[in-house]
């Protein structure tokens, strides 16, 4: 069977631990090119993944071999690489979040749909094990009508993560756009929506208060009335200065479901008659793994390319996570709730 052949355009730290690394170890893909503006970067991750190396992305897109590509940069670049990418014809795997706007968002869709090619967010939390079963649970209607919700994502920061450190784009407002609302936060927006439905409006508070120097948001909470009129809370946050929280819980009538809450049970049901099951399950990927984990992101846009079939977070997909985001923003600018590109004026 022909692999597929792959260009990862960014060879920052989610390139070379995530999706450089699970390319490699996908049977059906083929490492062909990295793009880096950093010459040095980029001829270090080809040396070490056996492809070849540019410095401009716009000359990797005139390989006509090259079937599909990873844009693994700043978020300000992320729709118009994208674009560039399915004009000339090659599937894409866009790092989350998809763009700085609505309006970039759909024109990326349209360039998907214009060209036929796949369009896929890597939104990772719909993959991991632990939220895949609470979803089977929760579509099975036996525990009853969903009540409530809090779901939680922090960090002590990028610095920790990022290949740049401090001096990272993430704190450059210009190049971000958004913080910790756009790194972690708009992960939880893309798993509630997977696990209870479409988000109909959100009221945020939104600060910048953690990291000196730059204006970027790192403190985030956010009130969510689901389409099903259940009401929860969102929170997401660079400040969390030792170890984090990728947890979700979830209160329904006869249940309540504790997600990564637990360092050894991924998954916890404690039922109202007083019984308490415990999943053993695989661990939710995390950073500290030093890039051993898998995201199954990589596995996913592969398989969707190869068996021609739609994938799991497409790009309409990712843009409804965004919204929720961008309703955020919104919220906390103007003091009032936001429904779906509507302000509703709470007084």
């Amino acid at each position: 069977m022909k692999k597929l052949r792959v260009g990862v355009i960014g060879c920052g730290s989610i390139a070379s631990r995530r999706h450089l690394l699970e390319y490699q170890q996908n049977e059906g893909a083929e490492i062909a090119a990295v793009v880096d503006i950093v010459e040095e970067r980029a001829q270090e991750m080809a040396e070490a993944f056996g492809a070849k190396a540019y410095t401009r992305y716009e000359e990797m897109l005139q390989d006509e071999t090259i079937d599909a590509v990873s844009v693994c940069l700043p978020n300000y670049l992320h729709a118009k690489v994208s674009i560039d990418a399915l004009n000339a014809g090659k599937h894409v795997l866009c790092e989350k979040p998809m763009a700085t706007s609505r309006e970039e968002a759909e024109e990326m869709n349209l360039a998907a749909k214009t060209n036929n090619k796949k369009l896929m967010i890597a939104h990772n939390q719909r993959f991991v094990p632990s939220h895949q079963r609470a979803k089977k649970l929760l579509d099975s209607g036996e525990l009853g009508k969903v009540y409530s919700f809090k779901t939680t994502f922090g960090h002590p920061g990028p610095e920790r993560w990022s290949v740049d450190g401090r001096s990272s784009w993430f704190f450059d407002k210009d190049k971000a756009f958004i913080g910790a609302l756009g790194d972690l936060g708009v992960h939880k927006s893309d798993l509630i929506r997977y696990l209870l439905g479409e988000v109909s409006q959100v009221g945020a508070f939104v600060e910048s208060s953690a990291k000196e120097g730059t204006d970027i948001d790192d403190n985030a909470v956010c009130i969510l009335r689901m389409q099903s009129g259940v009401i929860g809370t969102l929170a997401a946050s660079w400040s969390y200065v030792s170890g984090g929280d990728n947890s979700t819980i979830i209160y329904t009538e006869k249940a309540v479901l504790k997600i990564e809450a637990d360092p050894d049970y991924p998954l916890i049901v404690q039922y109202s008659n007083g019984d308490i099951v415990k999943y053993e399950l695989a661990k939710i990927q995390s950073n500290d793994a030093g890039g051993q984990t898998n995201t199954h992101v990589i596995d996913h846009f592969v398989e969707s390319i190869i068996e021609n079939k739609e994938p799991l977070i497409t790009g309409e997909e990712g843009m409804k996570s965004l919204d929720v985001i961008l309703g955020a923003l919104e919220s906390n600018k103007t003091d009032q709730m936001v429904k779906l590109g509507v302000l509703v004026d709470m007084n």
